[in-house]
C-alpha cells in the first residue's frame, strides 16, 4: 500500500491524531524554539510523531546548579550515632532504661520495650576541616572532605520497616508502582548521554529488600527506569551479539522491528512503544559503549589505588555485607560512577546492602565503613579535580537510622546491635550547588528525637529537584486522573542548603 493509499484508509480520529496533530506540534515547536523555551534539537525530538527520543535534553524551570547525581544508597540504615552524630550523654546513660512516656506509643521492629536499655557508642569523634564537622574514627577519608559536605543530622521519615522506608526515600511515598527519584530526573531533564542509559544502577552486597522497586519507572514510560549494570564481565546480560551474527544483519533486524513498532505507534499512540523503539536503539549503541565503560585499563595505577579497587576484604565472620569481594566491588562502583558522569549519565545509583546491624554492630559497622569510606572520598576528590563536583550532586542516604537503645530481641543471648529508628537520622550531600561545610539540624542529647530544624524526606526531594532547576510543584505526570509528583502533596525547598 502506498503512502497515499494509507492516508485514504485513515479514520477521521487517526487523521486528527497523526497528520493534524503532527502539523500542529511542528508549528508549536517552532514557536517555542523562537521564544527560547525549546532548543532546536529538543523541538525536533518532541514534535516528530513516532520518532520520539524520550531522553532528549529538556529545559529546566529555572537555572540549574546540578547536572548529574550520584546517589549512594546504603540499604539497612547506618548507625548515625556511631558515624556522624556523637552523643556523650548516651554514653553516660549506657545501660539505663528510657522513661515509659517516651516509648509508650512507639512501634519497634524487634525491641522488647519492657527490658530495653540505652546503648552507648564505642567510637571516638573529632572535628575536621575549617568547618569543624564531626566524624567518627571509622571515616578518616570522608573526614578530609568535610568542607565540601552538608551534614544533615535532623532527617526523619514516616516508616520504620525497610521496604516501606526505602520506597519513601526513593519514590517520595511508601507505595508500590511509583517512579524513583532517578526516573523523575530523567523524565524532567532528559539525558546528555547518547550511548548509555540516563539512569544506571550499580549494585553490591547481598541485595536490598526493596529490589528493583528502588530503581523502577513506575507509571512513567520504561525508558526512565534504572538500568542495572554489572561491574565486571558483560555489563548487561545478553547485550553482546551471539557468535556469528554480523553487525549489518543485526542492524537490518532492528530496522525491521523499528518499522513494525512505528506502525503500531501511529495506530494507537502508546508512549511505551516509543520507549521500546528507543530501548532497542540504545542497546545497539551500548554494545560498544558499555564494555568500554567498565574497562579500567586506561585508569592510572594511582587512580585505582586512590579508590581502593584492589583492596582485599578484612577478615570478618558475619556475612551481612554480602560475602567476599565487597571492598573491590564497592570501590569499582564508585570509580564507574565517575566514568558514567563523565559520559553524560544523569543519575547513577550506587546501592549496597546491608547496613542493618541488629547485632554484631562493633564488628560489622567497621567492616562496612571501611569498605565505603576510602572510595567515596576518592570519588569526591576525583570529581573536584576534574571540575565536575560543582555540577555533580553526591548523596549519601538510607531509609532511616538506628535506635539509641540496644536491641534485645527475643531468642538472642546478647545486646550487640541497634533497631530501626525513623524519628532522627543523618545523611549528607556534596557538590551540585550544595553549600559545603555545614552541619544542619540537631538531635536531642541521646539521639532519640530532633531538637532543631527537622527535615522530612519530601523536603529533601524538593531541594534536590531545585538544585537541578526543577520546581517540585510543577514536575508532574498525570496518571489515573491525578497529577503525581515526587514530593506527593508535601515538600519545601531548604534554601540555606544552597550555595
Amino acid at each position: 500500500m502506498t503512502s497515499i493509499q494509507q492516508q485514504i484508509h485513515l479514520t477521521r480520529r487517526e487523521y486528527l491524531t497523526t497528520t493534524a496533530s503532527g502539523l500542529g506540534m511542528m508549528g508549536l515547536g517552532a514557536m517555542l524554539t523562537a521564544d527560547g523555551i525549546l532548543t532546536p534539537a529538543t523541538a525536533a525530538a518532541a514534535t516528530s510523531p513516532g520518532l520520539l527520543n524520550p531522553l532528549a535534553p529538556r529545559q529546566t524551570h529555572f537555572p540549574a546548579r546540578a547536572k548529574h547525581c550520584i546517589c549512594i544508597f546504603l540499604e539497612g540504615a547506618p548507625s548515625q550515632m556511631d558515624l556522624f552524630d556523637p552523643k556523650p550523654k548516651l554514653n553516660e546513660l549506657d545501660g539505663q532504661p528510657l522513661p515509659e512516656s517516651m516509648t509508650k506509643n512507639v512501634r519497634f521492629a524487634f525491641i522488647q520495650k519492657e527490658s530495653a536499655r540505652l546503648m552507648g557508642s564505642k567510637r571516638t569523634f573529632k572535628q575536621h576541616g575549617q568547618s569543624g564537622m564531626v566524624f567518627s574514627d571509622l571515616l578518616p577519608h570522608l573526614a578530609t572532605c568535610a568542607d565540601d559536605m552538608l551534614m544533615v543530622r535532623s532527617m526523619h521519615t514516616d516508616q520504620f520497616n525497610h521496604h516501606p522506608g526505602q520506597l519513601l526515600m526513593c519514590c517520595g511515598r511508601s507505595t508500590f508502582g511509583l517512579p524513583t527519584m532517578g526516573a523523575w530526573l530523567n523524565y524532567g531533564l532528559g539525558s546528555e548521554s547518547q550511548n548509555l542509559p540516563g539512569y544506571v544502577v550499580l549494585n553490591s552486597g547481598r541485595g536490598t529488600s526493596g529490589g528493583a522497586t528502588l530503581w523502577q519507572s513506575g507509571f512513567l514510560p520504561s525508558t526512565y527506569a534504572g538500568v542495572l549494570f554489572r561491574n565486571k564481565g558483560e555489563p548487561i546480560l545478553n547485550l553482546a551479539n551471539p557468535d556469528g551474527l554480523p553487525p549489518e544483519m543485526q542492524r537490518a533486524g532492528l530496522d525491521a522491528l523499528r518499522r513494525l513498532n512505528q506502525r503500531r505507534y501511529e495506530a494507537i499512540h502508546d508512549p511505551e512503544i516509543a520507549s521500546r523503539i528507543a530501548s532497542y536503539e540504545l542497546a545497539f549503541r551500548m554494545q560498544s559503549a558499555a564494555p568500554e565503560l567498565i574497562d579500567l585499563s586506561g585508569e592510572s595505577k594511582e587512580m585505582l589505588a586512590a579508590y581502593g579497587v584492589e583492596r582485599d576484604d578484612p577478615p570478618i565472620k558475619a556475612a551481612r555485607g554480602g560475602g567476599p569481594g565487597q571492598y573491590r566491588a564497592f570501590a569499582t562502583n564508585c570509580l564507574l560512577a565517575r566514568r558514567l558522569v563523565e559520559r553524560g549519565v544523569r543519575f547513577v545509583n550506587i546501592v549496597h546492602a546491608s547496613w542493618d546491624h541488629h547485632s554484631n554492630l562493633d564488628s560489622e559497622l567497621p567492616f562496612n565503613a571501611g569498605m565505603a569510606d576510602q572510595p567515596v572520598a576518592a570519588m569526591i576528590k576525583d570529581l573536584k579535580q576534574r571540575g565536575l563536583l560543582d555540577e555533580t550532586l553526591i548523596l549519601w542516604c538510607s531509609e532511616f537510622g538506628r535506635t539509641p537503645l540496644g536491641e534485645n530481641r527475643k531468642g538472642r543471648p546478647g545486646v550487640t546491635g541497634r533497631d530501626h529508628h525513623p524519628f532522627a537520622f543523618t545523611l549528607w550531600m556534596a557538590g551540585g550547588g550544595i553549600k559545603g561545610g555545614q552541619t544542619w539540624g540537631e538531635t536531642d542529647e541521646i539521639g532519640w528525637g530532633i531538637s532543631r530544624d527537622p527535615v522530612h524526606v519530601n523536603d529533601y526531594h524538593a531541594t534536590i529537584l531545585h538544585l537541578f532547576g526543577l520546581d517540585h510543584l510543577k514536575l508532574t505526570h498525570r496518571y489515573q486522573g491525578r497529577d503525581f509528583r515526587l514530593t506527593d502533596v508535601a515538600g519545601k525547598v531548604i534554601e540555606p542548603w544552597l550555595a
